[in-house]
């Protein structure tokens, strides 16, 4: 019994690698096994001490029609900023909790998704999956406590500055942790 349990293993492991090398399969299990991250894992609020304060700073971006646009980060507004990119499967795995978050708070909260990609891709991959969601380019370098070098990389910001949560890799996005840190944070003077 324990030999045919071993082989069935073995068959299902063999398949399960076959899948991640065919590059048709490869992006979509890769989604697939960061939707589970996403399922059990939400973003908590860092330590106090771990908060790092932002100065006040306005972030030069371009829309993806090209349009020049300027939001203000820790100048009186709770900001979400996301760095993201249409081929990062953990990225496509939490999008969908952040279109849901961003549904419910994107008139309370700066949104700002942020990916150096080409916009026209970008543009199609949001039509394809029908996101409404308040992507840009960047024009400038982000300070240094915003930069990351893994994607998706995720800030939570509050209206003086600081960093409330940052989050690197998939999670889900509309928990009722983040629901309640954004509440809060929007209700602080």
């Amino acid at each position: 019994m324990k030999k045919k349990h071993l082989t069935v293993s073995n068959i299902i492991f063999a398949i399960f690698i076959v899948l991640l090398i065919i590059p048709q399969t490869r992006v979509a299990l890769q989604v697939a096994v960061n939707k589970v991250r996403v399922f059990v894992f939400s973003p908590s609020v860092l330590n106090q001490e771990d908060q790092a304060q932002l100065p006040p700073f306005t972030y030069q971006l371009t829309k993806l029609n090209g349009d020049a646009n300027a939001v203000e980060v820790g100048q009186g507004e709770v900001t979400f900023i996301s760095y993201w990119a249409t081929w990062c499967p953990p990225c496509i795995a939490e999008l969908p909790s952040i279109v849901e978050l961003h549904e419910d708070y994107g008139d309370k909260v700066n949104f700002l998704l942020l990916t150096n990609e080409n916009p026209e891709k970008v543009r199609a991959f949001l039509e394809k999956k029908a996101y409404d969601l308040p992507v840009y380019i960047p024009k400038m370098e982000a300070p240094d406590k915003l930069i990351s070098r893994s994607i998706p990389t995720n800030y939570i910001i509050d209206k003086k500055g600081k960093i409330l949560i940052k989050e690197t890799g998939a999670a889900d996005w509309n928990s009722t942790n983040v629901r309640a840190v954004l509440n809060a944070a929007k209700e602080s003077k």
